[in-house]
């Protein structure tokens, strides 16, 4: 494409660049915009209620001397009162994700035994799980972890796991149903 150059108005200039160079695309073009934040005081509420379930773990635990409160509970509290909507923040997945999570961890360490590359191998084989399960759960995926590198005893760590689980959902149920409102959790059950 050629430009008159001998034309000095600015339109034709403009129509000729306008022509000459196309428009940039917009990769984001189409997709849903990016939610808002949350109010301060959603966010705030979401918090609190996550601490409360959190210290009702280690109150828990204290009673029984046994820790009921670990890392990937503590990930599953922010998905499940921080984001309730999410399909990883569904009991399906919060509860059977963690629970194959163990499964596969305990499998891993009785094949290959506690090393920290057995860790990682069965941290990606647990999501494969999950994925194939329909529980997909990101913080389940570190159960994995904690279940090859510390070894806990699979009869006080199993119940102990999906009591956690199930504390985490049902204050998030109720957490949900006694606020105006609030996003409705959980979306399904099962």
């Amino acid at each position: 494409m050629s430009v008159d150059t001998t034309d000095t108005s600015a339109g034709r200039v403009a129509e000729a660049v306008g022509r000459a160079r196309p428009a940039p695309s917009n990769p984001f073009a189409g997709r849903a915009p990016a939610p808002e934040p949350p109010a301060p005081a959603t966010a705030l509420r979401s918090g609190v209620i996550a601490a409360a379930a959190l210290l009702a773990l280690v109150g828990i635990g204290a009673v029984l001397r046994q820790p009921v409160l670990i890392p990937p509970i503590a990930a599953s509290a922010a998905i499940v009162y921080g984001v309730p909507a999410l399909p990883l923040a569904q009991p399906r997945s919060v509860v059977a994700g963690h629970l194959l999570c163990a499964a596969v961890g305990y499998l891993g360490l009785a094949l290959l035994g506690d090393a920290p590359w057995v860790a990682a191998l069965g941290a990606g084989v647990a999501v494969g799980v999950m994925t194939l399960a329909r529980t997909p759960h990101s913080p389940a995926a570190a159960t994995t972890v904690v279940v090859v590198l510390q070894a806990p005893d699979p009869v006080v760590f199993v119940p102990l796991l999906a009591g956690a689980a199930m504390l985490l959902v049902l204050a998030g149920t109720a957490a949900s149903r006694a606020r105006r409102g609030a996003v409705r959790y959980p979306v399904y059950w099962w």
